[in-house]
């Protein structure tokens, strides 16, 4: 099974416009306002729980064996990669016997939690042991691992947080006082 969805989505990648398809249902859980383009490949199904009102766009990579929490209104640009394991390091320690070994030194897995309405820019990687708190913004080709907190805005590789959302948002509701209602609903 694990081929056929790999061809099918090396498949959509060559031949298919990419285009964001509306998800009625993930893990029997109903969702009416989640779009996840036709060229994003989700990997370990079971072990993602996806809330309602997610957008994830084109070629995209999530990968969910080690527990993946996706919260309300999070928006996963383009070209993002979220992987709850890595084996990065192990596949230099063991070379060639890679594959020969079970319980690999240096293989990492943790599991991701993405916090409600976080924006995740283009060419960002969300690795394994990752918390990343509601209202963050991650800037575009961004190495993100480990914990940030509520309203961070988040960059860099290795990834660290440089400012808050908070800010942006006040000047925006100055701005548009009739949004304050709404943003207190999630944000507080």
């Amino acid at each position: 099974m694990r081929l056929v969805n790999s061809l099918l989505s090396r498949f959509n990648q060559l031949f298919i416009r990419p285009e964001m398809v509306a998800i009625k249902k993930f893990n029997g859980k109903r969702l009416i306002n989640t779009r996840i383009s036709n060229t994003t490949h989700i990997e370990g199904k079971k072990n993602i729980n996806l809330s309602d009102h997610i957008f994830i766009g084109h070629y995209c990579f999530i990968e969910g064996s080690n527990q993946l929490a996706i919260e309300e209104g999070v928006q996963i640009t383009n070209y993002v990669s979220v992987t709850t394991h890595s084996s990065h390091i192990s596949i230099r320690l063991y070379g060639r016997h890679y594959s020969d070994f079970t319980n690999l030194k240096g293989y990492v897995t943790g599991a991701i939690y993405i916090g409600k309405y976080t924006f995740i820019g283009p060419h960002s990687v969300i690795m394994p042991e990752t918390c990343i708190g509601k209202g963050c913004v991650i800037q575009a080709y961004s190495y993100v691992k480990g914990d940030f907190p509520d309203f961070s805005i988040i960059g860099g590789n290795p990834a660290k947080v440089i400012g808050t959302t908070k800010d942006l948002d006040k000047n925006f509701l100055e701005q548009y006082p009739e949004l304050e209602k709404y943003y207190n609903e999630w944000s507080k």
